[in-house]
């Protein structure tokens, strides 16, 4: 791609993203969205591949239907209320339309079906970039609303998606479809998060963040694909694949990992509410994606292609995992900082 068509493609990618976090008007946030969309879609079709063709078709879609949905929701509210300011979502219609379209656009269970496919058709660093930085415009959205949206509505949806994305990552065998559910599981613990305590939702943002683009960071420079490819990278970098185990471990969530504490918060939270039994069941439903943040780890670190002592390793020029170390170490280490965590989302 021509380096003047890829600036502006990455700067109009950003500058919407930007528009929506800072706006405060329902046409403005709309206009962000929909630059943000249209700028990342050549990125994605311009591999001149037919999967990456169909999921450039598939994300444009989707994008466009919850945009309207969430036009149509504004218009509504100030229809009934008078009021074009985003903070202002009043009329119980608007809230749910606008709930349900963010959810389309964030990928949560039940309008997910997309997300994987997607992903799938994506190359590793657009992958990447659709699990990230395009999350962060409606969970801009989502905050400044959420003194007015449903929550029963917002935690039923944050239990379905980690009850479905655990049980339908169990038989995928692609790293970027595994990756997929796993963040349609960390967007149901966000949704969570959200309906609790506001300022719990920025901190698990930052932490998913982190830890997303560190694993795809390890799966780009071991071109792992397949989890067979996974099995096979050893050979490539040792120390690469240890810190590859430590993210997937994070992930997971299992302590003492930067994973465990925003889990442990909103456990807090949830329990510091009466929600018991919400409780017991979202950390029940998070064993299947357990399960299969495990089984990577198993096939990374404990599996080796057969092979002499003399091709033990591959032939390789320089590390790479040095680049990796700046998201590899926030995305593993982090809970220390719990203490002060807590005391920012009190």
């Amino acid at each position: 791609m021509n380096p003047t068509t890829w600036s502006i493609l990455i700067s109009s990618l950003a500058t919407g993203t930007i528009i929506t976090l800072s706006s405060y008007h329902w046409l403005l946030a709309w206009i962000g969205l929909e630059l943000n969309t249209l700028a990342i879609l050549p990125i994605m079709a311009k591999q001149h591949h037919p999967r990456a063709t169909e999921a450039a078709t598939k994300y444009f879609l989707t994008q466009a239907c919850a945009s309207a949905l969430i036009m149509f929701s504004s218009t509504l509210n100030a229809w009934t209320t008078g009021q074009w300011t985003i903070t202002q979502l009043q009329n119980p219609q608007s809230v749910l339309l606008f709930t349900m379209a963010t959810a389309m656009k964030l990928g949560l269970v039940p309008t997910h079906f997309w997300f994987p496919e997607v992903m799938q058709g994506s190359t590793i660093m657009n992958a990447m970039i659709i699990s990230t930085w395009q999350k962060l415009a409606p969970l801009s959205l989502l905050y400044l609303t959420a003194n007015h949206l449903n929550l029963v509505v917002l935690m039923t949806l944050s239990l379905m998606s980690t009850t479905i994305a655990g049980i339908t990552g169990l038989n995928q065998t692609q790293t970027r479809k595994i990756m997929a559910y796993s963040s349609i599981a960390h967007m149901g613990w966000l949704t969570m998060a959200l309906a609790l305590n506001q300022n719990l939702t920025l901190f698990t943002m930052t932490l998913y963040i982190m830890m997303t683009i560190s694993m795809f960071t390890t799966l780009m420079y071991s071109t792992s694909k397949t989890m067979t490819d996974l099995g096979l990278a050893w050979s490539n970098s040792p120390t690469q694949l240890t810190l590859t185990m430590l993210t997937l471990l994070s992930l997971a969530g299992l302590p003492p990992l930067s994973g465990f504490a925003p889990k442990w918060l909103i456990l807090k939270e949830m329990t510091e509410m009466k929600l018991l039994t919400l409780a017991t069941a979202m950390a029940l439903l998070t064993l299947p994606s357990l399960f299969f943040y495990l089984r990577l780890t198993y096939l990374a670190i404990m599996t080796m292609a057969p092979a002499p002592t003399t091709t033990q390793y591959k032939w390789r020029l320089k590390p790479k995992y040095q680049k990796m170390t700046q998201m590899i170490i926030p995305s593993t280490m982090l809970l220390p900082i719990i203490p002060i965590a807590q005391n920012l989302t009190m």
